[in-house]
């Protein structure tokens, strides 16, 4: 069974960090492209950061670069979204994404999510 568990969110001040964290288990660890995605209240769910498998090439959406981070740990198998410089539009519900890159049919998995809240 394929489990995803973030942690890591809260309440934080605008200017704040915080590190966010997903430990994966029940799948192989390095044949997932790592993600996290955010979902603020009543907007669509958006692609914050991704982190290839092989490559370790990463990606970013505008809004979050220079001030977020991804790296992977692929002994503990975590993912991790270091965030600084937080702004009240940061809020959100941050998902942790884990995409199976053999193959364009790869198996997608979702975290349950976690809420960082950054007060103004």
């Amino acid at each position: 069974q394929v489990q995803l568990v973030e942690s890591g969110g809260g309440l934080v001040q605008s200017g704040g960090s915080l590190r966010l964290s997903c430990a994966a288990s029940g799948l192989t660890f390095t044949d997932y492209s790592m993600s996290w995605y955010r979902q603020a209240s009543g907007k669509e769910r958006e692609l914050v950061a991704t982190i290839d498998d092989f490559s370790y090439r990463k990606n970013y959406t505008d809004s979050v670069k220079g001030r977020f981070t991804i790296w992977r740990d692929d002994v503990e198998r975590t993912v991790y979204l270091q965030m600084g410089s937080l702004k009240p539009q940061d809020t959100a519900v941050y998902y942790c994404h884990a995409r199976d890159s053999r193959s364009i049919w790869g198996a997608v998995y979702w975290g349950q999510g976690t809420q960082v809240t950054v007060s103004p």
